[in-house]
Formats: C-alpha cells, sequence, structure tokens
C-alpha cells in the first residue's frame, strides 16, 4: 500500500475516502463528494482550503474510484500549451480529470483555455486553491464548477493520524516511538498534516535510536535547524500579517519594512500583500490622505503585472508611504455606525423628496416632490433633509484630527450649522 522510499506524507496519503481525516462535511456518511462518486457524477469543482487538509488527495482518491485518465498540473509551472496539450489527449481518448494544484496562480487567459473542454465534458477540472476562489478565479469558470470549501484540520485530527501513522507505516512500526508531547508538532504544523507529517518524521531521523521518545524540545529543536517557520498558513503566517499591519497602523516604517521581508523571505503571496495594503488605506488611513488608496491600489495592479523579485521594490515603496502617512479611521468607523443603525432600525422609509419618479402614479404619490437641486444654489448646497426621519439630525462620520479631515469637518460646520454637531 505504501513506497517506503517515499517520504512518509507520501506513504500515508490515502488511497479511499474511508482513510480520509477530517472533512467529514464533505465525505463523511452524508457528505456531498461521497454521494457524488458513489453516483459517478463527477461535476468539475474548486477545492477550497488552507494547505495540508486533502485537496490534492481528495483528487486522487476520485481519480481512484471512478477509474478515470487523471492528469496533475501546477499553476506554478504550467501554462496554456501544457493545458491544451491535455485538452487534446483528451479529446483523443477518454473524459480525463484534470487536476491543476494553486489555480488561483493561473492569469486569465490560462483559465480561460480550459473554459470550452470544462462546458463540453472532454475534461472534469478540478482545482485546488488557499485562495478565496471568488476573487482569484474568473466567474465563467466558477459559474462552470462546484466550490467545496475544506477545513482547517484540528488537533484531534492531527493527533488521529499521528497514532495512525505509528501503527500503519511501513518504516516506523519498526521504531519503538513514544509520543510523550504533541504541543510542539501541533503548533508548528498549523493544521496542515503535510507539514505535521514531515516535522514528525525529520524528529524520528534526528535519534539514532530504535526507541524514541517524541518531546516539545525535540520537536522545536529540529524545526529550528532544518525547516522554515514561516508558513503561509500557519500560526506564523497570522503573527506576522498581525504585526505587519499594526506596524503600518501605528506609523512605523521600520518596523513594517522588517515584516515584509519576513513575508517576502517566506513566499507569502505577492497579492495577498498588496490586498492588504489597499485595505489598510482605506480603513486606518482614508480622508486623511486619499492619495494612500490610489497608491496602494495602482501598486496591486503593478505588482500583479510584474510579480517577484521585482515586486518587492513596489511593496516598499507603498509599505513606506503607507506608514509615514497621517491616519484616519474615520471613514471605517462610519460605516461601522451605519450597519449598526440598520440592523438596529431596519428598513426606514426615504423622504419622499429624495425618492425617484420615473411614472406618473409615482409623482402624484409625491415622488420627487420638493426636491431641491443642490447646484442650482451658491455654492452649490442646499439645507435639505436626506436621511429618513427617524434618523435626523444622526451623524455617521466624524472626521479624524488630522489636518485634511479639519478642514472637511470646517466645511460640513459650515454648511450644516449645527445639525450634525461638527
Amino acid at each position: 500500500m505504501f513506497d517506503q522510499k517515499q517520504p512518509l506524507a507520501e506513504r500515508m496519503r490515502p488511497i479511499r475516502l474511508d482513510d480520509l481525516i477530517g472533512q467529514e462535511h464533505l465525505v463523511g456518511e452524508n457528505g456531498v463528494l461521497k454521494r457524488t462518486i458513489a453516483n459517478r457524477a463527477i461535476p468539475s469543482m474548486i477545492l477550497w482550503g488552507p494547505p495540508g487538509v486533502g485537496k490534492t488527495t481528495i483528487a486522487n482518491i476520485i481519480a481512484n474510484e471512478v477509474k478515470m485518465p487523471f492528469h496533475t498540473l501546477s499553476a506554478v509551472s504550467a501554462g496554456v500549451k501544457d493545458v491544451r496539450e491535455v485538452i487534446d489527449r483528451a479529446k483523443r481518448g477518454n473524459k480525463a480529470i484534470l487536476f491543476i494544484d494553486e489555480i488561483h496562480r493561473f492569469n486569465k487567459s490560462q483559465q480561460d483555455a480550459l473554459l470550452g473542454a470544462v462546458e463540453k465534458g472532454t475534461i472534469i477540472l478540478i482545482g485546488a486553491t488557499t485562495e478565496n476562489p471568488s476573487f482569484e478565479v474568473n466567474s465563467a469558470l466558477l459559474s462552470r464548477s462546484q466550490i467545496y470549501t475544506l477545513n482547517h484540520l484540528t488537533e484531534e485530527h492531527l493527533i488521529t493520524l499521528l497514532e495512525r501513522v505509528m501503527k500503519v507505516d511501513v518504516e516506523l512500526k519498526k521504531k519503538k516511538i513514544e509520543l510523550k508531547e504533541s504541543e510542539a508538532l501541533l503548533n508548528l504544523s498549523g493544521g496542515d498534516a503535510r507539514r505535521l507529517l514531515n516535522i514528525f518524521e525529520l524528529a524520528i531521523d534526528s535519534v539514532n535510536s530504535e526507541e524514541i521518545v517524541i518531546t516539545n524540545d525535540l520537536v522545536t529543536d529540529v524545526a529550528q535547524r532544518k525547516t522554515v517557520l514561516y508558513d503561509k498558513q500557519g500560526e506564523m503566517h497570522y503573527d506576522i500579517i498581525s504585526a505587519f499591519i499594526k506596524s503600518l497602523r501605528g506609523s512605523d516604517p521600520n518596523a513594517a519594512v522588517y515584516y515584509l521581508a519576513r513575508m517576502i523571505e517566506g513566499g507569502e503571496d505577492v497579492k495577498f500583500i498588496a490586498r492588504r495594503l489597499v485595505i489598510l488605506a482605506s480603513e486606518d488611513i482614508g480622508n486623511a490622505n486619499p492619495t494612500a488608496l490610489v497608491l496602494a491600489t495602482t501598486a496591486f495592479q503593478a505588482v500583479n503585472l510584474i510579480g517577484y523579485p521585482e515586486a518587492e521594490i513596489i511593496l516598499a515603496q507603498c509599505v513606506t508611504y503607507l506608514a509615514t502617512s497621517p491616519k484616519s479611521n474615520a471613514s471605517y468607523m462610519s460605516i461601522k455606525k451605519a450597519k449598526s443603525k440598520v440592523m438596529e432600525t431596519g428598513d426606514l422609509q426615504v423622504p419622499l423628496a429624495i425618492r425617484n419618479a420615473p411614472t406618473k402614479l409615482m409623482k402624484k404619490q409625491g415622488y420627487g416632490k420638493d426636491y431641491q437641486y443642490a447646484h442650482d444654489y451658491d455654492g452649490n448646497f442646499v439645507d435639505m433633509e436626506f436621511l429618513p426621519e427617524e434618523l435626523k439630525g444622526t451623524k455617521f462620520y466624524d472626521p479624524g484630527k488630522n489636518a485634511r479631515e479639519e478642514d472637511i469637518r470646517k466645511r460640513l460646520r459650515a454648511m450644516w450649522k449645527e445639525k450634525y454637531g461638527y
């Protein structure tokens, strides 16, 4: 069942659904994928979830269960030519399954090359992605595929896996292994089964004895010496991105660039970093410096065009600009307050004067009556009511205490006088 020459994670890769640990909502007794495989009605699908939770394994199991030709491509190295070669082979023979790992790394033209074959049923596409497919997979391909979300493996799942490995693996059965402590293994794996088994195997191989006691100290020592601790989906990932965002918000360009370098060296997806910069430019800078959003959006577009390694120059420029920019979360807080009020008050009536009146009946009912067109008045402003009656005078946007928004506050006060308390 297992190839002794392969790494432990590969030797232990399940070949039947019943051997898969986790993802019970998909492959359990009433799981949708279990029913699909049993009925031999496999749709094209996108498997979305963090690393090491079973995406590649599920694709292999499906191909094995339905006995169909199985082709694998990695979006990191494959191009349109590779995709077309698989499609041509499928056209000449039987329908095939094409598994594309990291499909989010395919650009639009590469994804478009799949559309015709998927639509005609020449191939069944199984794409694996760690990124939200709504953002990273084009809508035409999404509409032709089922989206299945895979969950993080729990500590219970991972312990079960380790116990099974020690009992079943042909190499480890030869040794006497005691799993005395597991916290370091679980923490360093970040819920990634493949990473867990790789670290576990490193720890075992580091002990020159048939009797091995796995402790936290042993695992930590091995991991620090032989593995990269920055994991794009593990605990370290979230610690680094948190420190990065807080450094930017705290106006420390030195710390921000340091954590940027940590992410770059750890192989973080350039789009993930750039997307967070766009969000921060609006959430934490906003109207204190509207140019920040323009620069962050331009940086996002630029790094997508260029990619690593040159993208790090663009990221560094954007990071230092955002870190040194004036800060304000006033616009962010305004939408939070407004949403809270909507949840509290429900669907309040829009004032008749500012309703749309496309029909004669609506005009007769008063829609649009007494609307005052701002540009007909001095300063392009007229004092009229825009909020529902119940919310008159409610202030959602409170300009921040910075030079630009102080000017905004003065202008609002001049227009609205005491109405909103500016």
